[in-house]
């Protein structure tokens, strides 16, 4: 392969960043100056529409790394809209329940648009670990929600969760010199 057909298999493969980081800036760019010249109140829609435009472009170019973004901005813009609209009146600590249940959707549709990936491109993992971080949010959302003994359970995991993490350290630690001897 001559240094020429190097130079333009890189740049060839360097393309589908170049368009997305363009595309973004001129949905960002069309957005602020709707808001400026039409003077409407568009910031509930910001976060949601920079999701779509990371979802789509990592669909695009096929790129988890563009999806992870898309679907966390997707989570926090839809716990933030429906805190406007229709969780308005809920109260406290119920409405930050309902913001962590639609965040952690947003964690699980990380999960989902790599399975989509994967059936684009069977060489594409499957991203399984955004449902750690998803779980966590959606268990702490739910008992948020539901408030009671589920809070009660919450305040008791929140100061025992250190003693979890010394006896899962030390089952490792000690697993592994038994697998050693």
């Amino acid at each position: 392969m001559t240094i020429e057909n190097k130079a333009n298999n890189l740049s060839s493969a360097a393309k589908p960043r170049s368009w997305v980081g363009g595309l973004v800036l001129i949905i960002v760019g069309v957005f602020f100056l709707l808001q400026q010249v039409l003077d409407l109140n568009l910031g509930l829609y910001f976060l949601p529409g920079l999701a779509l435009v990371f979802i789509l472009s990592g669909l695009a170019a096929r790129k988890i790394g563009l999806i992870i973004p898309g679907g966390i901005l997707a989570g926090i813009g839809t716990g933030a809209a429906l805190l406007e609209g229709p969780f308005q009146a809920v109260q406290e600590p119920r409405q930050g329940g309902f913001f962590l249940l639609a965040f952690a959707g947003g964690w699980v549709l990380i999960t989902l648009l790599s399975l989509v990936l994967k059936a684009m491109d069977a060489k594409s993992p499957v991203a399984v670990w955004p449902l750690i971080p998803g779980s966590i949010i959606a268990l702490t959302g739910t008992a948020l929600v539901v408030g009671g003994d589920a809070l009660k359970v919450m305040n008791v995991v929140g100061q025992g969760w250190p003693i979890i993490l010394i006896a899962v350290g030390l089952y490792i630690v000690l697993r592994r010199k038994e697998i050693q001897n």
